[in-house]
C-alpha cells in the first residue's frame, strides 16, 4: 500500500496524482542487480570445471595404460635374457625364470612320459608332445595315433577310468575326463576320428604338487 508523500493519504495502485491534496505521486523503479566492480574476477563456470576433472582422470588412465606397457616391455626383456633354449635328439628345452617346457619328437619320450595313459599299439604324431612345468604345476600333453576305431579307443580308457566323467556318440568324438584327488591328477582323454581311417587320441594331464 502507497502513502502521499505530501498528506499521507492513502493512495491506490497505480495513482499519479494524491486525490486529497494533489500532489504528484513519484514512480518508483525496480531495484537492479549491482555491477561487478571493475576488476572483479569472474567465477569459472560450472560446465569448465567438469571438462577439467575429465581431462585429469583421462590424462590420469592414459599414464597408468604406459607405465603398466612400460614394466610389461621391461619384465619380458628380463624374462627373455634370462630363459635358455636347448635343442639335442628331437627334444627341445626351453628354461625360464617362470618354469621349463620342453617338447620331443622321440616316441621313447613320449612312452616314458604318459605310461599307463599310453594306447596299446598307438604311436606318437610328430610334434606332438610336451610337457611343462611352472611351479608346483607339471603338465603333459601328447597326441596319439592309432588304426583302431574311436569306438574301440573310447572303450579302452572308459573302462581305465570307471569313475572318469565321459561324453560321446557313436563313432564321433568322445571326451574323458578324470580326477584323482590323492595324486592331485587330472586327466583328459579325446578321442576323435582321423584321417586315412585312423584315429587319434589326444591325453592332456596336469598335476600339482
Amino acid at each position: 500500500m502507497a502513502f502521499c508523500n505530501s498528506c499521507g493519504a492513502t493512495l491506490d495502485a497505480g495513482t499519479k496524482f494524491c486525490n486529497k491534496c494533489g500532489a504528484a505521486v513519484p514512480v518508483s523503479t525496480p531495484a537492479t542487480a549491482a555491477s561487478p566492480a571493475p576488476g572483479t574476477p569472474t567465477p569459472p563456470a560450472q560446465g569448465s570445471s567438469a571438462l577439467k576433472i575429465i581431462l585429469i582422470v583421462v590424462g590420469v588412465v592414459v599414464l597408468l595404460g604406459i607405465l603398466a606397457i612400460g614394466s610389461l616391455t621391461v619384465v619380458g626383456i628380463w624374462i627373455a635374457k634370462k630363459s635358455r633354449v636347448e635343442q639335442r635328439n628331437g627334444k627341445v628345452t626351453v628354461e625360464s625364470p617362470l618354469g621349463n617346457v620342453e617338447a620331443s619328437d622321440d616316441p621313447a619320450d613320449v612312452e616314458k612320459t604318459l605310461g599307463d595313459y599310453m594306447y596299446p599299439g598307438s604311436h606318437p604324431i610328430k610334434g606332438g608332445a610336451s610337457s611343462a612345468t611352472f611351479g608346483s604345476m607339471h603338465t603333459v600333453s601328447a597326441q596319439l595315433e592309432t588304426n583302431d576305431g574311436a569306438d574301440k579307443v573310447a572303450e579302452f580308457y572308459r573302462s581305465k577310468f570307471p569313475n572318469a566323467n565321459y561324453s560321446g556318440t557313436q563313432g564321433g568324438t568322445y571326451t574323458i575326463v578324470s580326477s584323482d584327488p590323492s595324486s592331485k591328477t587330472w586327466t583328459t582323454i579325446t578321442v576323435s576320428p582321423g584321417g586315412d581311417a585312423t584315429t587319434r587320441i589326444q591325453i592332456s594331464r596336469v598335476t600339482r604338487g
